[in-house]
């Protein structure tokens, strides 16, 4: 019992970890962070081995929260060093305005976030979404919906900010 669990463990690992970890890479620019997440995703999954139906989904979710945690660190650590620059009267360069995609995903709430990251980074349909997050495929189809127009109009303003 015990060595089948080990062994489809190791086939799961085996089958998604290079798939997660370059799916975490795509969301944080950067190898070696992306494998930290990967890595904790897995070592998450098997503390709850035996308790988890999902698995797939559970890695995804998990490493979605660890890219949040990423994300909202390192704007922390951008807020301080912008405290320090100006602090330290010195004159920080002018922020362009950046339309980058994955920055205007970071910003979106987390309800609209999460489904935006499983059903387009992950390529997660939308019927398996709606069971990780435990909505209605109406309902994620709608969150879908509104993370696109609130892309959309950020993107416009960017642009417009630009020219």
């Amino acid at each position: 019992m015990k060595r089948s669990r080990e062994k489809a463990a190791a086939e799961l690992f085996a089958a998604l970890y290079p798939r997660l970890a370059g799916w975490c890479r795509r969301l944080v620019d950067d190898d070696e962070t992306a494998h930290e997440i990967a890595s904790e995703a897995f070592t998450r999954l098997w503390a709850r081995w035996t308790s988890v139906a999902e698995p797939r989904g559970f890695l995804y979710v998990t490493a979605a929260n660890l890219v949040r945690d990423h994300w909202r660190r390192m704007e922390r650590e951008r807020r301080a060093m912008r405290r320090a620059t100006v602090e330290a009267s010195v004159q920080p360069p002018a922020e362009q305005a950046d339309p980058s995609v994955r920055l205007l995903v970071q910003a979106l709430p987390e309800r609209l976030r999460i489904p935006t990251l499983l059903h387009y980074y992950a390529d997660v349909p939308i019927r398996e979404v709606a069971v990780l997050t435990g909505r209605k495929e109406g309902t994620v189809k709608a969150d879908l919906h509104a993370a696109r127009e609130l892309l959309r109009a950020h993107l416009r303003r960017s642009l417009d900010h630009i020219q």
